[in-house]
């Protein structure tokens, strides 16, 4: 079914500030190798400036989804935007003061306005939106190109140009974002049955707890937890994978051919992976119109735990086979997302929608990268181990599905109703 003018205008908004948020996001990890050379600063304390910038971009999904239930999606995302192009001309601007802890202060102000835009996006779109998987695959498709395009553009660009000035092209997107998005019309509750008024409204901290309450009494508990397990599968694997790579046998000794000296393979097969994500989120997208939301979730979390298993015994095959390897994994580690997307939309009440979306990415980008510190020291282990962790990680995740599936979803309800009469 082709997508009506309100559908194609959220999307269209929606799209631009997904692949801002990720093409911010992914050009910072460039500038890190920058800075280690500009500033006589060591490797710890850059990490711990860079982690400043992404730790906000987590735990501030939460606040995010309460300020989009109470402000409004479309104006919390022109902030966004606004935000993260301007924290990016602040980080450009800390080079007059040759600081890095004035970079620090910008990568902050990038975190906080950045930590928003998941809640607020998902919201408007499972709201506003009749066809909402095939936004949801389209919209995810926007995100893996600012994935992709991020850390090439700015790597690019630091061939001809200072980091500073690679800073402020790299916002200039962002603010003709926002002017698109002030002249951008649609209704974000075209496909909802409350009102405007009534999703906008203000919560009190008794009625925030209240409606956290709720959720949690609700189906949303375990989708919550299944979205937490594949937060932790994804950060892990898309942390360490393009070390690992690096490190096979079988790229030893690739020739990428003259004037490509010194480049990574491991590089462009992690690109592919991302790449083929694409087609993944669009797959995903549209088939959670044809497939239950917890169906397919347990499906694809089944396939990655496979895939996951099978690793180690592929990794010593040769590089075509690596390849179609990483290719399977990037197809269903992203088309899993509209699946999760999706659950949170069918399970969670309309006017709450924000706050769903906000915990929902509390738990992906927030809890999930508890991954990259327990990766870290299990890989220092045992390559087997690593893999065998991620795969515990996406088995609990089918199970949770499965849950879902079989209907515990109205048993959790009526618990939450029982509740509510209680007090």
């Amino acid at each position: 079914m082709a997508l009506d003018s309100n559908d194609r205008s959220i999307a269209g908004f929606t799209m631009t500030g997904h692949a801002l948020v990720h093409w911010f996001e992914t050009s910072i990890p460039i500038f890190l190798v920058v800075w280690l050379a500009e500033f006589d600063v060591g490797v710890a304390l850059v990490g711990v400036v860079v982690a400043l910038g992404y730790a906000p971009f987590g735990l501030g999904a939460l606040p995010g989804g309460i300020l989009a239930d109470r402000f409004g999606t479309k104006r919390l995302i022109l902030s966004c935007l606004a935000g993260m192009s301007l924290a990016f001309l602040a980080i450009a601007a800390a080079a007059l003061v040759e600081s890095i802890y004035a970079i620090a202060v910008g990568l902050v102000l990038w975190g906080v306005a950045a930590s928003v835009y998941h809640p607020a996006g998902l919201s408007l779109i499972s709201t506003g939106v009749e066809e909402r998987g095939t936004v949801f695959a389209w919209h995810g498709i926007a995100g893996n190109v600012g994935i992709a395009l991020g850390p090439f553009v700015a790597a690019t660009l630091l061939i001809v140009l200072e980091w500073q000035y690679v800073a402020a092209l790299l916002a200039l997107p962002g603010l003709v974002a926002v002017a698109y998005g002030l002249r951008a019309e649609f209704d974000p509750q075209a496909a909802a049955e409350t009102t405007d008024e009534e999703s906008t409204k203000s919560l009190s901290p008794a009625e925030l707890l209240g409606s956290s309450r709720a959720l949690f009494a609700s189906a949303f508990a375990i989708v919550f937890v299944l979205v937490t397990f594949e937060g932790l599968f994804y950060r892990g694997t898309l942390t360490y994978l393009p070390e690992i790579l690096q490190g096979l046998p079988a790229m030893d000794g690739v020739d990428l051919g003259a004037g490509l000296e010194g480049i990574e393979p491991g590089q462009y097969v992690y690109v592919a992976l991302l790449v083929v994500g694409m087609a993944g989120q669009y797959a995903g997208g549209k088939l959670t119109d044809r497939v239950r939301a917890a169906r397919g979730l347990a499906a694809i979390f089944a396939i990655l735990a496979l895939l996951a298993l099978a690793f180690v015994p592929v990794s010593g095959l040769g590089l075509p086979v690596i390849v179609a390897y990483c290719a399977v994994l990037g197809f269903f580690l992203f088309a899993i997302q509209p699946f999760y997307q999706e659950a949170v939309a069918v399970y969670t009440p309309p006017d709450g929608r924000g706050l769903s979306y906000g915990y929902t990415y509390l738990g992906e980008f927030g809890f999930g990268a508890a991954s990259i510190a327990i990766g870290g020291f299990v890989l220092g282990s045992s390559l087997e181990l690593f893999f065998a962790m991620l795969a515990g990680f996406a088995l609990v995740g089918a199970s949770l599905a499965v849950a879902l599936a079989a209907g515990v979803d109205w048993v959790l309800w009526s618990v939450g109703e029982e509740a509510t009469a209680d007090d």
